[in-house]
């Protein structure tokens, strides 16, 4: 039987815990704001050949090829995950591999982004001709733009930083976090460019809880049977009652089987501050006869999206025949 041991951070004095590994929460929370400052740095290093970078990749017929070697190649990995599920096909290509072979899977089709803070990675500048005499562009992320990298590529994006966060200013750290965000940067302009939205997300992401929250539609999530109804005649006063049984923040005003309009949590808050006697006062006086509707069939993450923009809680649901069918809300309790 093998016995656990698990230290209790917390049951040890202020002195004990400042000396284990010769770090406090101080020093920890310099790691965290060195790694932001260097990103942030980046920022002012963006220049217009951010923006060719894109053009370029936005173009680009074939595939993506992301290539480094070391820390590089592991960033490089999620680089071209990052693309990938944004619409981009992209893939990670071992640049030792590249030199025995691999280099057949690169075509003039494609572009290449090369990933080497010194820019005199051995492993992935001499892969430069080869590419070159291919006719296939070179995008590098690098931390010197005087390196031979930088000077051989078509474009150079300059992801240096002051130093790495490792004491020693020696393991890749900074560094590295400064190259997976420039390559996010793309990865979000790319995303822009190409219009890529929520529905096109969930076709490349079918697995897992993120898959099944971006295919399911609509009808699958509403609120139906017994909703929280009222006439436009109705008064404010009759109405809090439905409004706190149904749970949703709304109540839908409808004449003869058809929405006039909806009363939500805001609109109440707004009558109080414009009316004396509230609770007189008839729906239709206070009302939003423009309420957010979405159709049955709408993906649920399209939905979301229109709900964060329309900056609402609850969002209508109808159906073919445009009535009401149900309610949508993401903050049910």
């Amino acid at each position: 039987m093998t016995l656990k041991v698990v230290y209790d951070y917390r049951a040890h004095g202020a002195e004990q815990r400042d000396s284990l590994g010769g770090q406090n929460l101080d020093q920890v929370r310099e790691v965290f704001a060195a790694q932001a400052k260097a990103i942030a740095g980046l920022a002012d290093q963006v220049d217009a050949n951010f923006f060719i970078a894109v053009d370029l990749l936005f173009e680009t017929e074939g595939h993506v090829v992301v290539c480094g070697m070391g820390k590089s190649g592991l960033i490089g990995k999620k680089v071209a995950a990052t693309l990938s599920s944004t619409g981009t096909p992209a893939f990670f290509l071992h640049p030792g591999e590249a030199y025995h072979g691999d280099l057949g899977m690169v075509t003039p089709r494609d572009t290449v982004i090369l990933i080497s803070y010194s820019g005199e990675t051995e492993e992935v500048t001499k892969l430069i001709p080869h590419l070159e005499r291919a006719a296939v562009p070179i995008i590098s992320l690098v931390g010197r733009m005087d390196s031979t990298l930088a000077k051989s590529s078509d474009v150079a994006l300059d992801c240096s930083v002051e130093r790495e966060v490792c004491p020693n200013n020696l393991a890749p750290t900074s560094s590295t976090m400064a190259a997976m965000a420039m390559g996010d940067a793309l990865a979000v302009s790319l995303t822009k460019a190409r219009d890529f939205r929520a529905g096109d997300f969930a076709r490349f992401h079918p697995g897992g809880d993120l898959g099944r929250r971006l295919l399911t539609r609509v009808r699958d999530m509403m609120q139906e049977g017994t909703l929280p109804t009222a006439t436009p005649d109705q008064s404010v006063r009759e109405t809090l009652l439905t409004i706190t049984r149904g749970r949703h923040g709304i109540v839908l005003v409808m004449e003869e089987g058809e929405l006039k309009g909806v009363v939500t949590d805001g609109d109440l808050r707004r009558a109080l501050q414009k009316f004396d006697d509230v609770l007189k006062i008839p729906l239709w006086r206070i009302m939003t006869t423009t309420p957010v509707t979405v159709p049955e069939d709408m993906l649920v993450s399209e939905a979301e999206e229109l709900m964060l923009r329309s900056k609402v809680k609850t969002l209508v649901v109808t159906g073919e025949d445009g009535r009401v069918s149900g309610v949508l809300d993401f903050f049910e309790k």
